[in-house]
């Protein structure tokens, strides 16, 4: 079997990090390249994982998404280096914490969010569509879902203190998801999805125990990870353009 190259944005930490180990640990047909902002940070990531074992194989590698400079660099070396792009799982985000006022909070997340996220998706999807079975996977979020922001029964359907900037963003990139799925899939075999990881130990909330853990309630981010697995795998192809989750399940927009 050839090896399927996997590129995972924000892959340093939360989710992005324990992807590339779940992933990187199925089988020795998977390279994964994590990629971040900070290259020292993804190497000490990729030095810890490779430490336990791995099957498959690990890169790391310098990828800031508000930057195009840096995007274009991240393309141009996956080109060179592997000549196409099997998977990418777009998992870079900030929750918006720390900005002294709405504006150039909502402005930050947006641009990562929402704008870079978008942009180094576009940028890649060359490389993505030379794969005879490409995957683009979304992070994104049921806070961003308008039919569970509208369901009662959906335990934060009225959203969190302070959230909105982070909510809105997820809304508008499931709208670049559905958008993507739209245009090429059904011309090429590129499969897209927003993927909600559930609430999951991440540091989008904070550094301190009580914001990762999310006060205890968050789970095992490779949960998640698995949950990517299973589509790149070709579990979910029956659920492609669509907004499926951890669960197994699929949300509605």
């Amino acid at each position: 079997m050839a090896t399927k190259i996997v590129l995972i944005t924000g892959a340093n930490s939360g989710i992005g990090y324990a992807t590339s180990k779940v992933i990187a640990s199925a089988s020795k047909d998977f390279h994964v390249i994590m990629a971040a902002r900070s290259l020292d940070k993804v190497n000490t990531a990729k030095s810890e994982i490779e430490a336990t074992g791995i099957q498959g194989q690990l890169s790391a590698l310098q990828l800031d998404i508000t930057d195009q400079t840096s995007i274009d660099q991240a393309v141009a070396f996956v080109e060179a280096t592997f000549g196409h792009l099997d998977v990418l799982v777009s998992n870079a985000a900030i929750g918006g914490l720390g900005f002294p006022d709405f504006k150039s909070r909502i402005q930050a997340v947006m641009d990562t969010n929402v704008v870079g996220t978008a942009a180094a998706a576009a940028s890649f999807r060359p490389l993505l569509l030379e794969s005879p079975k490409p995957y683009s996977i979304y992070v994104s979020s049921g806070m961003g879902s308008m039919t569970l922001a509208t369901d009662p029964t959906f335990p934060w359907h009225k959203g969190m203190p302070d959230g909105v900037a982070y909510r809105a963003s997820k809304s508008a990139l499931d709208m670049i998801v559905l958008q993507e799925h739209y245009d090429f899939g059904e011309t090429t075999p590129l499969k897209s999805y927003a993927y909600c990881p559930g609430l999951v130990r991440s540091n989008l909330r904070g550094t301190s125990e009580a914001a990762v853990s999310a006060g205890g309630a968050a789970g095992d981010p490779a949960v998640s990870g698995r949950g990517i697995l299973a589509i790149i795998q070709g579990e979910k192809d029956v659920d492609a353009g669509k907004f499926v989750n951890s669960d197994g399940g699929v949300y509605g927009w």
